[in-house]
C-alpha cells in the first residue's frame, strides 16, 4: 500500500461544490493507494485537545460524579471523577476530594462537540516516541503487556542508568519492542522525564488558567503521533509547512527526511494532482456510491449515526446470496473508510443487507473488525442482530468533518 500525506490550502471554488467550504484552510490529506482516507483541518488555536492547563474548580456535582473546571479563556470543562486518580493541586495538598476553588493541573482529553463541553483528565500523560509518562502517578517503569518477556528485559536493561522518579510512571509502549539500539530508548525516556519534571515544577509557580503545554499544528500532530506510522511520502506546497516538517524530521525522524518534498507547479495545484475535490465533496454528501453500483446512505442524528447499505445498481444476474455477500463486503470497506474520512464518532449503527446464513454474517463481522484496525482512532465493532444491524463505537476526540465545516449532509 502506498501512502501520501499532502498538506495544502486547497482553495476550492464554488464549482467544486461543497468542497469549497474548505476554502483556504490549511489541510492535511491522508491518501492510501489514491483514495482519500482522512482530512485534517488545521485548527491550531481552536482545538484544545492535549493541552495542559492550571484549571480552577467551579463546581463539584456528586450525583453525576463530576466537577466543572474553568481553564484559560473562561472555558468551562467537564472533569469526571474517574479521571481524578492522581491530581496535582497547586493551592493545597490533595486530601482525596476536590472542592470549589481548588486549582489543579488538567489536560484536555476531548474537544467540545456540539453542545457538550470539553472533557478533562487530571491524570496527565506525556507521549514520547517509545514511552508514555504519567508525571503525577507512581510506579516507576512499566512495560506494555504486548511486549514479550525478552523485550521487556531489553527495555529495562536499556533504561538501567536512567533515573525514573518513583513518583512518576513511565510506560514502555509496544513500539519500544522494535528498537535494537538501547541508546534510543534511553534518550526518549530521559527527555520524557525531564518534560514531566519541568511541567510539575512550572505548574507550581504559574498562576491559575495558565497554559503549561500547548499542542502542535494539526498537520505536524498527525506525523508526530507515536502510535501512527509515517507515510511513504509527505508533500506540501506551503513553504512554512515544508520548513516546519523538515526541521521536525531532522530532529525526530532523520531516517524519513527524504520522504518530504516541496511541490511547486502553478499549472497544476496539489489538490488537483491528487483529485481531492471530488473526494472531499463525496465526504460531505449523504449518499456514497460504491464501484459495484451499491451505495451507502449516511445520516447523523443527535444520538448516533445511521448508515444504510443498499444494493442499488448491483448486477442482478448474480444470485441473491452472492449479491448480498458482495455488496456487504464492499460496504464494510467503505464504512471503515467513511468513519475515518468524516471523523464519525460515538455510536454508529450500520444496516447491512440481511443475510440468512450465519457463516456469511460471521465472515462479514470478521472482515469489518479487520478493516477498522487501521483506524488511528479506537473503534469497536460490537455485534450484529439477525436483521443485519451492526453497532460500532468510535472514540470521540475531535468534531466530525461536517460539523467543522458547518454543513448538513445533502
Amino acid at each position: 500500500m502506498s501512502t501520501v500525506y499532502a498538506i495544502t490550502r486547497p482553495g476550492f471554488s464554488e464549482k467544486d461544490g461543497s468542497a469549497a467550504l474548505l476554502g483556504q484552510k490549511l489541510c492535511g490529506f491522508w491518501i492510501e493507494d489514491g483514495k482519500l482516507m482522512e482530512i485534517r483541518i488545521d485548527r491550531f488555536g481552536q482545538s484544545l485537545l492535549g493541552n495542559i492547563y492550571i484549571g480552577k474548580v467551579r463546581n463539584v456535582v456528586k450525583n453525576i460524579e463530576s466537577a466543572f473546571v474553568e481553564i484559560a479563556g473562561g472555558q468551562v470543562c467537564f472533569l469526571p471523577f474517574s479521571e481524578i486518580s492522581h491530581p496535582v493541586l497547586t493551592n493545597r495538598p490533595y486530601d482525596g476530594a476536590l472542592k470549589p476553588g481548588d486549582e489543579l493541573l488538567v489536560q484536555v482529553k476531548k474537544d467540545a462537540v456540539r453542545t457538550k463541553d470539553p472533557v478533562l483528565t487530571a491524570d496527565l500523560t506525556l507521549k514520547g516516541k517509545y514511552f508514555a509518562l504519567s508525571p503525577s502517578q507512581t510506579g516507576g517503569l512499566r512495560c506494555s503487556h504486548k511486549l514479550s518477556p525478552q523485550q521487556q528485559d531489553f527495555v529495562r536493561g536499556a533504561l538501567s542508568e536512567v533515573e525514573i522518579p518513583r513518583s512518576m510512571a513511565l510506560v514502555a509502549r509496544t513500539v519500544s519492542g522494535t528498537v535494537s539500539d538501547p541508546a534510543l530508548l534511553a534518550k526518549d525516556a530521559r527527555a520524557l522525564v525531564e518534560r514531566g519534571e519541568g511541567l510539575l515544577r512550572v505548574g507550581k509557580t504559574r498562576t491559575v488558567f495558565s497554559i503549561l503545554s500547548g499542542q502542535e499544528p494539526g498537520y505536524l500532530k498527525r506525523l508526530a503521533d507515536p502510535d501512527l506510522p509515517l507515510p511513504d511520502r509527505i508533500v506540501t506546497d506551503d513553504p512554512g509547512v515544508h520548513t516546519a516538517i523538515k526541521s521536525w524530521l531532522r530532529q525526530e525522524r532523520p531516517e524519513a527526511e527524504d520522504s518530504l518534498s516541496f511541490y511547486a507547479d502553478p499549472s497544476l495545484p496539489l489538490s488537483r494532482l491528487y483529485g481531492l475535490s471530488g473526494q472531499v465533496q463525496a465526504a460531505l454528501d449523504k449518499k456514497v456510491w460504491m464501484k459495484s453500483g451499491g451505495y451507502l446512505v449516511i445520516e447523523p442524528v443527535e444520538a448516533f449515526t445511521a448508515i444504510d447499505v443498499n444494493t442499488g445498481k448491483f448486477d442482478r444476474k448474480k444470485s441473491g446470496r452472492e449479491t448480498f455477500r458482495m455488496t456487504n463486503g464492499e460496504a464494510a470497506a467503505e464504512v471503515a473508510r467513511q468513519l475515518r474520512l468524516r471523523n464519525l464518532s460515538g455510536i454508529i449503527i450500520v444496516d447491512f443487507i440481511s443475510m440468512e446464513e450465519e457463516s456469511d454474517r460471521k465472515k462479514l463481522m470478521e472482515l469489518l473488525r479487520q478493516l477498522v484496525r487501521t483506524d488511528p482512532v479506537p473503534v469497536r465493532v460490537v455485534d450484529m442482530t439477525p436483521l443485519g444491524l451492526v453497532e460500532i463505537t468510535r472514540k470521540k476526540e475531535e468534531p466530525p468533518l461536517a460539523e467543522l465545516l458547518r454543513v448538513q449532509g445533502k
